[in-house]
């Protein structure tokens, strides 16, 4: 059965596009995820591979795929292998996807059982000159587990050394940026189902609650909605918590009095949303918090703006920073005179705003990225500024998931409560 529910034609053209992409004989060969272990004999929810899942669909491990464009037999330029029925899986783990669905979901006409994986490797690779293989390239990404695809590349040097090997990645992730209209609508849903979630959040956070409490009405909005789960680990910080960029024990009580940083986002058929909000516990803003509140709202609208065709992630950046400063000021963070003797090294508002202000979305909250890459139309990015005033307990994140277009971005939460008086009265009347 097709979990996804993602029409095959995007996988089709999603491999088309890539396999225009590659050097004359060459093949690209991808891996599926392999599950994870936890403890035991038990294993972490399985995720496929972005890239795997971008070009096939598949959301099972034991698979490969093959594309070999120039391969003189028509047959062989695109096959997809998948793990053969076994009795014991379907006992313990319930149904297969067999060879038949495989081909229905991907689009891929050859499809074959991995247990002829390496022939049929070794055959299609000998007609070839150049092998491109897949690894995760994102800028900040460092991982210490030795992942399936790190031991495939390995391997397949070993077999073929005397072959050329490229990187798939640059291909794929100037593929990815751009979202197909397909792409974009689910992408919406999946902010659509976040909205609720957060619509919850204003109707059932009050004082005494505890964070994990919030996090729960989260999870059971996400799930009730079709989602396949968080597709991050959720924030939920009360009070001095939301000056942790990354917060995630999510175990504190809510006071009466302090704000509430939510940074949530679900996945829905492997596409994430992502979403940030800040609200007060007890459904009223403090003077105080309020300031601070629609200083970071005034800017976030400013930079919005700057979401258009030409635009970049640096200008949004270098924008915010000067924008931020200047509210930094106002609310007496520190004064002119101390941005004038300030180390440019090391800014005033750094101590205050420490984070990026955007990041591609998509099939990953922090998705295949070329940082140096100018907006283009169907690009989707989040705007995220914020302020973190640890002195004050007050930490303060507003964030939309914003789709480019040839003229003005749209706001994929277009709608949600944003305003300190459109909350107010939600949480007032709820």
């Amino acid at each position: 059965m097709n979990n996804n529910n993602i029409g095959k034609d995007l996988f089709v053209n999603n491999r088309k596009n890539f396999s225009e992409r590659l050097s004359k004989n060459a093949m690209a060969v991808f891996c599926a995820n392999e599950e994870m272990p936890r403890n035991g004999d038990q294993f972490y929810p399985y995720r496929q591979q972005s890239d795997f899942f971008y070009l096939t669909g598949i959301d099972r491990d034991c698979a490969y795929l093959i594309l070999c464009p120039n391969h003189p037999n028509p047959a062989m330029r695109e096959v997809l292998f998948v793990e053969p029925y076994s009795e014991n899986k379907v006992i313990w783990r319930g149904e297969m996807i067999d060879s038949k669905e495989a081909a229905e979901i991907s689009g891929v006409a050859n499809v074959m059982y991995s247990d002829s994986f390496e022939s049929v490797l070794q055959d299609i690779a000998l007609s070839c000159e150049t092998i491109y293989l897949n690894t995760f390239e994102y800028p900040r990404y460092e991982c210490k587990v030795v992942t399936i695809q790190q031991r495939f590349l390995e391997e397949m040097k070993a077999k073929f050394p005397l072959h050329k090997f490229e990187r798939s990645a640059p291909i794929l992730n100037k593929l990815r940026m751009i979202k197909s209209q397909e792409e974009i609508e689910v992408t919406q849903q999946a902010c659509d189902i976040t909205s609720k979630a957060f619509r919850r959040c204003l109707e059932t956070v009050k004082p005494d609650l505890n964070e994990y409490q919030v996090q729960a009405e989260i999870e059971y909005i996400f799930k009730y909605n079709g989602a396949n789960g968080h597709a991050y680990y959720p924030i939920v910080a009360a009070g001095k918590n939301a000056c942790c960029l990354h917060y995630s024990a999510n175990n504190s009580i809510l006071k009466d009095g302090d704000l509430i940083l939510f940074d949530i986002g679900c996945e829905y058929k492997n596409y994430s949303s992502d979403l940030s909000r800040t609200i007060p516990i007890n459904g009223k803003f403090t003077e105080r918090q309020k300031e601070c509140y629609n200083a970071v709202l005034r800017v976030m609208k400013e930079i919005t703006k700057l979401y258009k065709v030409g635009g970049t992630i640096d200008q949004v950046n270098q924008t915010t920073y000067k924008l931020m400063e200047k509210e930094m000021i106002k609310l007496g963070l520190f004064t002119e005179d101390d941005v004038k003797n300030q180390d440019p090294a090391a800014p005033m508002y750094r101590k205050y705003l420490m984070h990026g202000m955007a990041h591609h979305i998509g099939l990953d909250v922090h998705d295949s990225v070329d940082k140096y890459e100018p907006f283009k139309a169907g690009m989707i990015l989040t705007c995220e500024p914020g302020i973190y005033i640890r002195e004050e307990g007050i930490g303060i994140r507003i964030e939309n998931d914003l789709l480019i277009t040839e003229g003005e971005p749209i706001n994929l939460f277009e709608g949600l409560p944003i305003e300190v008086e459109e909350i107010e009265n939600l949480m007032h009347n709820s």
